[in-house]
């Protein structure tokens, strides 16, 4: 039973820390909690349903249900749900941050939130959807482990997805800069760094990994209009827990929250997994209020 529980926790801790990561980008920058971002996981993994619709009847790739077609669509996801970022950013967050109140900030989103999900309802329906009608069978990885080639397969991507911001954000000229941002804009600015840019870059990253994690959800899962609603608690624990502004700690938190969530199944039921991940939660963060890997002020 262990070994299960650490397969199943391991595969969505991944997806939750691939989520988390815009929410605590988004927060270190802005300095607000974006109740929208769960809707970007729904648009991502609706959005790569339209795209590998329009390829048809592709072969599936080996074990796995899915074929190229979908790879191609988690590309174009990103790209599109990424520039949803953009936009809902230009038409709605810039404006109201200039008035500097992080209240209305979070209304704004809760309403955007709403409204991105009521849409999607409306033109996809609110029955669940699927990439595939093919059948994963699950195959033995040790005694007492099993998993799909679809899930390992998911699990591998989103896990290069998070090494590959993790090296964007230490190793390259856009990642210093969003860091020195988030850390002090004013200063950032006096540098003359482009702090507008650099918000556009946070919104076009952190919307297109929402869009990843929504993809592989969807793969291994099902599509439903909610289902980045009921993923947005979870993300905001695993930035929280993590420490807001780091992405090594969204994903340590991912893992966290989805290791308590699996764990919590056999032993609570799974009605009960989200209340305990959040106790698990509450009990570090009274440990290290800060986060696993949050600074102090």
């Amino acid at each position: 039973m262990i070994g299960q529980v650490l397969v199943d926790g391991i595969g969505a801790g991944a997806l939750i820390g691939l989520g988390a990561i815009g929410v605590t980008l988004t927060y270190g920058l802005l300095r607000f909690a974006n109740f929208a971002h769960g809707e970007f996981v729904t648009a991502g993994a609706y959005a790569a349903l339209v795209v590998a619709g329009a390829f048809g009847e592709v072969a599936p790739i080996g074990p796995l249900t899915f074929g190229w077609s979908l790879l191609a669509a988690l590309a174009a996801a990103m790209a599109c749900v990424g520039g949803l970022a953009l936009l809902l950013d230009a038409a709605l967050f810039r404006r109201l941050r200039r008035h500097g109140n992080a209240i209305v900030l979070v209304i704004a989103s809760f309403g955007a939130s709403l409204a991105l999900r009521s849409l999607l309802e409306f033109a996809f329906g609110g029955e669940p959807r699927y990439y595939t009608t093919d059948i994963a069978i699950a195959v033995r990885l040790a005694p007492g482990m099993r998993a799909t080639a679809d899930q390992l397969v998911v699990l591998a991507v989103a896990l290069l997805l998070m090494l590959a911001t993790h090296l964007l954000m230490t190793r390259t000229a856009l990642g210093r800069a969003m860091r020195a941002v988030s850390e002090n804009p004013d200063l950032a600015r006096l540098a003359g760094l482009d702090a507008a840019g650099v918000v556009r870059a946070t919104w076009l990253l952190g919307g297109a990994l929402a869009a990843a994690s929504g993809v592989f959800l969807g793969a291994t899962v099902q599509l439903r209009p909610g289902m980045g609603f009921d993923l947005l608690l979870p993300l905001f624990a695993a930035a929280i827990l993590g420490g807001i502004g780091s992405v090594p700690g969204a994903m340590a938190g991912g893992m966290v929250i989805g290791l308590v969530e699996a764990a919590a199944v056999p032993l609570a039921g799974a009605q009960y997994r989200s209340a305990i991940a959040f106790l698990a939660l509450l009990a570090v963060l009274l440990l290290r209020p800060r986060g696993l890997f949050g600074t102090a002020d």
